[in-house]
């Protein structure tokens, strides 16, 4: 049986989404196209190729357990050999190229280029810890695009992507179908999943975790119950939609630290129904129920966790996705920004738009800080001062989004981000003028 041709209508669709953390998904562009009863019958419908994709080891026990199945124009088998494809910005683990620094850093926004860049080009790596090689760790990057990917398509083989878009809007092409986030919006892109990126609004700056370890996951509940934080159902997949294409398109994979890239013949985009429980996914990071105290202190900054990758020491991370959203403060007889701390895990926070509640000035949409393990931190001495002589009635912290990657190993900086003239070299000032305590 020949392979069904999409109209162009159909190739075209608008995203369409189904919802569920984890769930076991089962979606088709082609009525038909998926086998009834098993994966991988001797004859697909329609002259299609069966393919898994698997994000775990096979004998991963049944709850850790992600693949799925994909149904295709082509198997992903047919590709020249890559060759590899220098990139100037892009650093992976193990980080090496600059010393570790106890130093607390801070940047701010890194400007558009004017040079023509997409997604992959426009990646910048600021800071990371651990190793491709053993699957432990993460690195922290920026994107900075300013046109859509065209007859290319990326994907990487040394961890999922956790998208954090900040200025204009991704449209996101995958091999599961379109996924549309926009800043207040996070994204993921499994390891091994090609994707095109477009620009909806011509240009995108935002920030990227790329994550080595045990695959992100929401945290357990614990004595909060069965109810708050991110909602299981509040995550969506993209529903399968393909492209028929043949016309060359470059294909550029990360594999092992360094970019590879190979040609086809064809959009790799071309599956056209799948079913299982790897796959694309998006969040509206608005949907997260945020959960504080009504009575006194300030809690640990853990019930701000959207996503977790957990490490071999039970609740210890190799990374964490934490936001700063939107909440009400209500807390008596307290001091009621972040404390002043010293953390056994590492901080790289990013701000998405709004202010910091723990920074007056200096920390500015698009920027980024860095707190290693042991570095002490906390408020400026504004924002110390004003918390500390606050009328404290119930007040509403709004029109703010700030986000943290933290991980259980120190963050070592690039050479590219300690020589940027985005570094503030007077970061450190901001907690000078603290008057002594005793009197």
């Amino acid at each position: 049986m020949t392979v069904h041709t999409p109209t162009p209508k159909a190739a075209a669709r608008p995203a369409s989404y189904l919802p569920g953390f984890g769930a076991h998904h089962v979606s088709e562009a082609l009525l038909g196209a998926l086998p009834e009863g098993q994966n991988s019958p001797q004859k697909p419908p329609f002259g299609l190729y069966a393919e898994q994709l698997s994000g775990t080891a096979f004998t991963a026990p049944r709850h850790e357990n992600r693949r799925s199945w994909l149904y295709r124009l082509r198997p992903s088998a047919g590709h020249p050999a890559y060759a590899p494809l220098p990139h100037p910005t892009l650093r992976s683990g193990p980080f090496t190229e600059a010393p570790a620094d106890p130093n607390r850093l801070r940047w701010d926004p890194t400007p558009m280029p004017d040079a023509p860049l997409d997604f992959v080009d426009g990646l910048v790596t600021i800071a990371g810890n651990g190793d491709v090689a053993t699957g432990a760790g993460m690195a922290a990057h920026l994107y900075l695009a300013n046109r859509s990917m065209v007859d290319r398509v990326f994907y990487n083989a040394d961890g999922e992507l956790l998208i954090v878009p900040q200025e204009g809007r991704l449209r996101l092409v995958t091999e599961f179908g379109v996924l549309e986030i926009a800043p207040g919006e996070m994204g993921l892109i499994p390891r091994g999943v090609k994707f095109r990126a477009e620009l909806p609004d011509g240009m995108a700056r935002g920030y990227v975790c790329e994550n080595y370890g045990a695959l992100f996951r929401l945290p357990e509940l614990g004595p909060i119950g069965s109810n708050g934080l991110a909602n299981l159902r509040d995550f969506l997949a993209p529903a399968a939609a393909y492209e028929d294409v043949e016309r060359p398109t470059q294909v550029v994979q990360k594999f092992h630290g360094a970019l590879w890239a190979a040609t086809l013949d064809h959009s790799p985009l071309d599956v056209a129904a799948w079913h299982g429980n790897l796959y694309p996914y998006k969040y509206d990071l608005a949907r997260f129920n945020t959960i504080g105290t009504v009575s006194f202190d300030h809690p640990d900054p853990s019930i701000f966790t959207v996503l977790t990758s957990p490490s071999d020491t039970p609740g210890t991370a190799n990374a964490d996705f934490v936001i700063f959203p939107p909440r009400w403060m209500v807390a008596e007889h307290t001091f009621r920004p972040p404390w002043f701390h010293r953390n056994v895990m590492s901080e790289l926070m990013g701000l998405v738009t709004g202010a910091y509640d723990a920074k007056a000035g200096g920390f500015a949409p698009g920027g980024i800080s860095l707190h290693n393990c042991m570095s002490a931190h906390g408020p400026d001495v504004a924002s110390w001062q004003g918390a500390s002589s606050a009328e404290l009635k119930p007040h509403k912290i709004d029109n703010t989004l700030a986000f943290m990657f933290e991980s259980r190993w120190a963050f070592r900086p690039t050479a590219w981000a300690m020589a940027a003239p985005q570094l503030q070299t007077g970061y450190d000032a901001c907690w000078d003028g603290f008057p002594k305590g005793g009197r």
